[in-house]
């Protein structure tokens, strides 16, 4: 099991909080949030990770020199920024496997991951997303699926009172997005996602394991205390 970790983000609105510091890199109970990621990569059978790093990546790799994990973490390093599907495109180019888990470094999913590439593999999936049931919300899109688990569309941001989002939780097989010849720059949602989800190649995994986004104030200040009976 091989994974991706997108960790190049600023973290904008936690500024005012951790600073000018990459998301992934704040503090939470004690331990940058990255740890907990990397450590349910552990905890999951991952056999090796590659960050997709931009944003101060020194603050990152100087970090990664004084960690010992149980498999080893490669990196690669945006001159500029190339979006969400540039970072993951520029690690694809390193990966080793042919379906690769992709994930957010400032975002939290507890996914069976063995259970999502079981259901991939069985689907012959180009991508698989992790879906999160959420109930009074206007922070996410939806995703639609068939019952087949196909996904059909994709929802734009408003308030719904039950749906499913995208977990930020993926598996995509390496050559279906690499032979695309996809830019240089380009956002994984809406340039690869959205533009070719009439294929009907995308495959909708419910979870209903713990999610958090740390990226605003209120949910990075609740992790502090939820993180620890989560992992």
């Amino acid at each position: 099991m091989e994974a991706i970790i997108l960790a190049g983000g600023l973290g904008t609105r936690l500024q005012g909080v951790i600073g000018a510091y990459p998301k992934c890199m704040a503090s939470v109970a004690g331990k940058p949030f990255l740890h907990y990621v990397l450590q349910y990569l552990s905890q999951q059978g991952c056999n090796r990770a590659i960050l997709s790093l931009g944003f101060k990546s020194e603050v990152i790799t100087e970090w990664l020199d004084n960690q010992n994990w149980d498999f080893p973490v490669h990196h690669v390093i945006e001159r500029e920024p190339l979006g969400t599907g540039g970072g993951i495109q520029l690690a694809m180019r390193v990966a080793i496997d042919d379906d690769v888990i992709v994930l957010n470094g400032d975002t939290f999913f507890n996914v069976d991951l063995s259970a999502l590439t079981d259901f991939h593999r069985q689907k012959k999936s180009l991508t698989t997303l992790s879906l999160k049931e959420m109930h009074s919300f206007n922070r996410y899109g939806v995703v639609n699926t068939k019952a087949n688990g196909i996904i059909t569309a994709f929802e734009e941001k408003r308030y719904m009172d039950v749906g499913r989002i995208n977990g930020g939780v993926y598996l995509v097989n390496k050559d279906s997005l690499l032979e695309r010849e996809l830019p240089e720059k380009f956002s994984f949602e809406k340039d690869y996602l959205e533009k070719f989800v009439g294929e009907g190649r995308f495959y909708g995994f419910g979870s209903d394991g713990y999610f958090i986004d740390i990226g605003i104030p209120e949910d990075y200040a609740r992790v502090q205390e939820e993180i620890k009976s989560v992992i």
